[in-house]
């Protein structure tokens, strides 16, 4: 059977494979056939080993990824063929959906010299280092990210690569986080006068206030609203980790999130300032160290997701014990919030919360992102639940289910490629080597 028959029979509309039904979704039912028929030189067929299109459901295997226009029309059981169609033959490859990170900061890269880049580089010069990172993101198999704190030139890379001008990931941003003066995201290690000049135009205080910060981070052009809920670990002061925002401060940015279609994620360490999150409204939880039994009953009754970032933790644990270049008020926080966060993993699995993939790269080097699922695996995770926290829940965590996250038809031809079996070792995903993103080829090996 030939690709052109199966699209031009009326089979066409609902196909199956292995008893799954796959639609069409409407952008397929609404064209004409004379439309398909037309131009099939626009298709590609990937003929594969195997197919994981929906991750949590069983792969396929000896099946054809359909992709038409930078869009999957299907996968069908069996290698099909066309002379018009461009047809990749790695039927030695194992494919899944793009993979997506929920927590990354495409412009910096923690180092030595990290806290002087705010006094010594340009806006140019942010752009350009986030537009490498975006790459080498890219290239690592992640074909979306959701990049939750940074300066406004994350706005102009996240339109720059929708428009073609440089590669990258999809990117969903949130611009400068919410936080309290002199909180986790304010300025911090620096003479007076110049914390001023670095301070955020959305640091604020007081329910009227943290409302203006709010408005001013979807005028800047923010997806999703961050706040740093609670201390962390890298700002340069001894005000620990616990909560930072009053529960009338956190009810106002949510009220004035949903007012402005936003949702909102929390930075979140300790216990209390998860648990106020939460009960404020908050969808998400970034980090959520000190979470126990009690939280994940707040997680569920609040349908809350966690991004728990465990490889962010052993890399600042790394930095604290092997190097002196951290400051002393981080590396102390270093060491008591690190060794908790591949624990709270084990604990929220153990409990059900809802978890999304998420890194916390540009404090861990872009392009090793994958190495979070080797801490989900060893937290008590199977291989496809590790897989699927990357695709299903991650793409509607960041609002990108519609369109991302699954081989099914109508979505975007996001397609990732490893000769080994990820379901038997997930570190194959550790060097991915076929990247398709909106059917554009950027990795073939």
């Amino acid at each position: 059977m030939t690709y052109r028959t199966l699209l031009t029979s009326a089979a066409a509309i609902a196909f199956f494979i292995g008893g799954i039904g796959v639609a069409f979704n409407a952008f397929a039912q609404n064209d004409t056939q004379a439309k398909y028929e037309e131009n099939y030189e626009d298709y590609t067929l990937i003929h594969a080993g195997h197919v994981l299109a929906v991750p949590g459901q069983a792969p396929i295997q000896d099946a054809t990824i359909i992709i038409h226009k930078g869009k999957i029309v299907g996968v069908e059981k069996g290698f099909l063929d066309d002379e018009d169609a461009t047809i990749l033959d790695k039927r030695d490859m194992f494919f899944l959906p793009g993979l997506i990170d929920s927590h990354v900061h495409l412009r910096s890269e923690w180092s030595p010299t990290s806290r002087w880049e705010p006094v010594t580089m340009e806006a140019g010069d942010r752009a350009f280092q986030a537009a490498k990172h975006a790459k080498t993101t890219l290239m690592a198999g992640f074909t979306a990210v959701q990049d939750v704190g940074g300066p406004k030139e994350i706005f102009a890379l996240k339109r720059a690569i929708n428009a073609g001008l440089v590669p990258g990931p999809h990117i969903q941003a949130a611009g400068s986080a919410i936080s309290v003066s002199g909180g986790h995201g304010d300025a911090h290690g620096f003479k007076d006068d110049l914390l001023h000049m670095m301070r955020s135009e959305t640091v604020c205080d007081g329910p009227s206030d943290c409302r203006r910060a709010v408005r001013q981070a979807v005028k800047n052009g923010a997806d999703v609203i961050k706040i740093t809920a609670t201390g962390g670990v890298l700002s340069n002061t001894n005000a620990g980790t616990g909560q930072q925002f009053f529960d009338d401060e956190l009810k106002a940015i949510v009220e004035a999130a949903t007012k402005m279609g936003r949702k909102v994620t929390a930075h979140a360490h300790g216990k209390t300032g998860i648990e106020s999150a939460l009960k404020a409204g908050v969808q998400s939880i970034e980090h959520g160290t000190y979470l126990d039994a009690t939280t994940a009953r707040l997680f569920k009754r609040y349908d809350a997701t966690l991004v728990p970032t465990i490889m962010a933790g052993m890399t600042v644990v790394d930095w604290a014990n092997n190097s002196d270049w951290l400051p002393p008020n981080s590396a102390k926080k270093a060491l008591e919030v690190g060794p908790q966060m591949q624990e709270m993993a084990s604990i929220a699995y153990q409990n059900g919360i809802k978890i999304a993939f998420g890194t916390d790269t540009g404090v861990s080097k872009h392009g090793d992102n994958a190495q979070e699922f080797k801490y989900l695996i060893k937290a008590g995770m199977s291989e496809q639940e590790a897989i699927a926290s990357a695709t299903t829940i991650a793409s509607k965590h960041i609002g990108l289910g519609d369109v991302i996250g699954t081989l099914e038809g109508g979505k975007y031809a996001d397609v990732i490629g490893v000769y080994g079996n990820p379901l038997n070792n997930i570190e194959e995903l550790l060097d991915v080597d076929f990247v398709m993103k909106g059917g554009i080829i950027y990795k073939n090996k």
